[in-house]
């Protein structure tokens, strides 16, 4: 049974989509604050976080920086926010996706599963040394898990480093950002494309030397993106 850790100040909704995600088989902890949530999910260790923004002590970006700075467990945003930057910047923070208020609990479920089935994903093929893909100073190990940049390791989330891959197996083609959500994401009509954009430019943050100009990982205008080797 995967846990869930639902970290949500309204009682009404931590109540209803608690008894929706057990009724498909989740063990659902909560928490009604940022400080508890962070208690609680040291103690329990989810499988995956649930995220409200809007949290009254600490914010939901600083919960998920708090998370973040230990742990690459998955962490979907649940919010009322529509606004393209706040969802933007929950993404930045480290969050894998979002959905907003009201939360349908088949469509939650169904993001669940998908962040569940990349974390299987990845630990299944975490198990030998495998093929290196190497461009500029970048080498990645996908088996192995490892990204290094000039030597250094690097400390990418699960979907950073699956998009990372996805770049890798398909180097100097271009992506466009449906593609990016199926393979990366595994949603062929759920996504967002914001998605993609956000975590683009969090790995830039991390692989370019200046992520504002990038030379690795490239916007196609009007097409996508592409990884020049």
């Amino acid at each position: 049974m995967h846990k869930v850790l639902f970290i949500e100040d309204d009682d009404a909704i931590r109540l209803a989509l608690r008894m929706a995600l057990e009724d498909e088989g989740y063990d659902v902890v909560e928490a009604h604050d940022g400080a508890s949530g962070l208690v609680q999910f040291g103690q329990h260790r989810p499988d995956v976080v649930l995220l409200d923004l809007r949290l009254p002590d600490l914010s939901g970006f600083e919960v998920c920086k708090a998370i973040r700075a230990t742990s690459t467990v998955p962490i979907i945003m649940v919010t009322a926010q529509t606004e393209a930057a706040d969802m933007v910047a929950g993404l930045e923070a480290g969050a894998d996706d979002y959905i907003t208020k009201p939360v349908v609990p088949k469509v939650l479920s169904a993001r669940i599963a998908a962040v569940l089935r990349r974390v299987s994903y990845s630990a299944v093929n975490d198990d030998g040394d495998g093929d290196v893909f190497r461009f500029g100073d970048i080498e990645l190990r996908p088996e192995q898990g490892v990204v290094t940049k000039g030597g250094t390791e690097l400390s990418l989330t699960r979907t950073e480093f699956r998009m990372l891959c996805e770049f890798a197996n398909h180097a100097d083609a271009v992506l466009s950002r449906d593609q990016l959500l199926e393979h990366v994401w595994g949603y062929e009509y759920l996504g967002d494309s914001r998605l993609v954009d956000a975590h683009v430019r969090r790995l830039r943050l991390k692989v370019e030397d200046t992520p504002d100009d990038p030379q690795l990982i490239v916007t196609v205008r009007g097409l996508g993106y592409r990884l020049i080797t």
